[in-house]
């Protein structure tokens, strides 16, 4: 069973002294938009635990360098107003990518202006930008 709380994971690699950001493309029944990993928190699970399974399911990564929390926090339109906690998540620049072609049709590492431009939803949007300013203090 579902609780009322959504996690966000915005993926992040270190390489050649730079930040990517990973971004997923939505398969087009599912809207075919760009979103970072994303998912419902099930009940006896914790949102870092939800949030590591989230990753594994729709990414097929397991190994975290580290996970910063409380980088936003924002209400969906939804008819439950759920809340969605925002992670920053950074993993190794050797990981593969193996997406869960159910969910997703593709995925891209992008710098910070190039995801800005994809992302459909301010809520994401606002999730980026804070955590490009963690991230580059």
């Amino acid at each position: 069973m579902r609780l009322p709380i959504q996690i966000e994971a915005i993926l992040f690699r270190r390489r050649n002294f730079r930040i990517e950001y990973l971004f997923v493309k939505r398969i087009p029944e599912r809207d075919g938009f760009w979103q970072p990993i994303t998912g419902g928190v099930e009940h006896g699970e914790t949102k870092i635990e939800a949030l590591k399974r989230e990753i594994r399911e729709e990414t097929g990564i397991k190994n975290l360098v580290r996970i910063i929390e409380d980088v936003y926090c924002f209400e969906l339109s939804t008819p439950l107003h759920e809340k969605e906690h925002v992670y920053g998540v950074e993993i190794l620049p050797t990981e593969k990518i193996v997406l869960d072609k159910r969910e997703h049709s593709e995925f891209r590492w992008c710098s910070f202006q190039e995801a800005l431009g994809l992302l459909k939803w301010e809520g994401n949007k606002e999730a980026l930008r804070r955590l490009n300013k963690i991230l580059r203090e």
